[in-house]
């Protein structure tokens, strides 16, 4: 039976939110995709028109997945006449969504307008790393999550930022079509890995990258691409042309670990990927570069 899935599409909603779970579902084959909002046209983040959007329905079908996509400027745009009617109907749908007879997901900053409209009160939650303190702020009887890629909480879903929509698209397949079409789409969309609700957001491929020092990104771009291989730091210090000496204090100067424990982290990604895939344990680690899945469980205790 097809499922049906409500876009609330309002003025500046980021492209990536609304296409990238979009065409996850659509993908997936069994979901009626259904774009409404306050206007019958509206500019996404990118400049381009969606037009030919269909008014906000008085009810939704029993069942309804109901998504609320972020917006560019989220203080600006959702602060519009337009978002404001949208809130006001959001508050409608409330008790459906208390009851269990539509899903709420908000996706990105989306999460502030559902809890501007009550839907977040009392629910674990979370969103974009760059407005989670103004969603504890506006709604304080939420249970905000930081570093979450997605949060589920009974028929209340909601995502971080922008590429994660597509994260919580792939969870709500697998749960409505099974792991089997979830793994099909991820493969479809070229995205090899999904990443469950508790992984951070930032992941060790992002979160050491905010520096500019030139080798350092030169000596991470050889670790990230082979993080199987066994990396020594003179062996990674030669190819970023610095010695080893200068690499070390380069790693703790910008990134504040060592070239050691930066490559161990690389290294419980791609495992947990692979477990992820459906991988063992032990084949998983062998296939990270860890010699056995025991040295595996301790280099993640290590970083718990």
């Amino acid at each position: 039976m097809q499922r049906n899935v409500y876009f609330v599409t309002l003025p500046g909603v980021m492209s990536l939110d609304l296409t990238g779970p979009a065409e996850a579902l659509r993908i997936a084959g069994q979901f009626d995709l259904h774009y409404i909002g306050p206007l019958p046209e509206v500019t996404m983040s990118t400049g381009l028109t969606v037009s030919h959007l269909q008014p906000l329905p008085e009810t939704l079908p029993e069942g309804s997945i109901l998504i609320m996509p972020g917006v560019a400027d989220s203080a600006d745009n959702f602060a519009t006449p337009a978002a404001q009617t949208a809130c006001d109907w959001l508050r409608l749908q409330k008790s459906a969504i208390e009851q269990g007879r539509l899903t709420l997901v908000c996706i990105c900053a989306g999460s502030l307008l559902a809890g501007e409209a009550g839907l977040l009160d009392g629910y674990q939650c979370t969103t974009h790393h760059d407005v989670i303190a103004r969603l504890r702020q506006q709604v304080p009887a939420a249970q905000v999550k930081d570093n979450r890629i997605f949060v589920e909480d009974r028929f209340v879903l909601t995502s971080a930022g922008i590429s994660a929509g597509i994260d919580l698209a792939l969870h709500l397949i697998a749960t409505h079509l099974g792991p089997q079409a979830a793994l099909d789409v991820a493969r479809e969309m070229v995205v090899y890995f999904r990443r469950g609700g508790d992984d951070p957001q930032l992941s060790p491929w992002l979160r050491y990258r905010n520096h500019l020092h030139p080798a350092v990104h030169r000596a991470q771009n050889l670790m990230a691409a082979e993080p199987e291989s066994p990396w020594q730091v003179e062996d990674v210090a030669a190819r970023s042309h610095i010695s080893g000496r200068h690499l070390t204090r380069l790693f703790r100067q910008h990134l504040g670990i060592s070239v050691r424990d930066y490559h161990e982290q690389l290294r419980i990604a791609v495992a947990q990927q692979r477990i992820q895939q459906g991988a063992g344990i032990e084949k998983a680690a062998l296939a990270a570069g860890f010699s056995s899945g025991r040295q595996f469980r301790r280099a993640q205790e290590r970083w718990r």
